[in-house]
């Protein structure tokens, strides 16, 4: 079963004398991946090491960039989304846990 990879993965398996199959997704196909490539992701950084773990929530970063465009927005409309609902319910900063 195949995966999504970033844009230049190709690219990389080509310069190491592979030959790459690839398929390039229509756009529902391209949402879907992307779902699942973040629950991956999420799932590496919740296993990463303290050293690791700025790569992994960088590799996050990047699948929501990615969602948030094939959706239709900019990031800095996902990023003002964000800060309005930070002011109006606040943040994760206190680590409260609701029993």
């Amino acid at each position: 079963m195949g995966k999504l990879v970033r844009d230049k993965i190709p690219e990389i398996i080509r310069r190491d004398g592979q030959e790459p199959a690839v398929t390039v997704l229509a756009e529902g196909e391209y949402r879907t991946a992307l779902v699942a490539k973040l629950f991956e992701e999420a799932t590496e950084v919740s296993e990463a090491s303290p050293v690791e773990v700025a790569e992994e929530i960088a590799d996050v970063y990047e699948v929501l960039r990615a969602l948030a465009a094939v959706n239709g927005y900019e990031w800095a409309a996902i990023e003002k989304t964000a800060e309005a609902k930070r002011e109006e319910r606040g943040g994760f900063r206190d680590r409260l846990y609701l029993a």
